[in-house]
């Protein structure tokens, strides 16, 4: 499967963008659906996740209440929409898709469980 994030840019503190992830490949339903970003000399974090019928979403904690990930399995794509950016949330944003349902936090937050990722989307909030 191909990954393509788009979406990204410059916004100021306390604005909002929205990520869209295209897939092709495999059918996109199938695929349970993650997005990371990793901040210069920093590792790569985990931002939100999305079960294969979008009954199940998980969060990383910096996220919570701010950001919103949703899916449209007609189109093939995954969204992140992010509100009341942060400079701290300033990163590459990836996507990323896992063969198996991630059923748990646990495994949806550990970039190991995905099989494929996006080439990333650049996201700049200025203070």
């Amino acid at each position: 499967v191909q990954l393509q994030a788009s979406g990204g840019g410059l916004v100021q503190a306390g604005g909002c963008l929205r990520l869209s992830c295209a897939a092709s490949g495999r059918p996109f339903g199938s695929y349970h659906m993650g997005w990371f970003r990793q901040a210069p000399g920093k590792e790569r974090e985990f931002v939100a996740a999305i079960s294969r019928s979008g009954d199940r979403i998980f969060y990383g904690d910096s996220v919570k209440g701010r950001f919103t990930i949703s899916r449209d399995n007609a189109k093939n794509t995954v969204y992140l929409q992010m509100n009341s950016l942060k400079p701290e949330d300033t990163a590459v944003y990836y996507c990323s898709s896992a063969v198996r349902e991630l059923r748990y936090v646990e495994y949806a937050a550990q970039p190991a469980m995905y099989h494929y990722w996006g080439q990333g989307t650049e996201v700049t909030v200025s203070s």
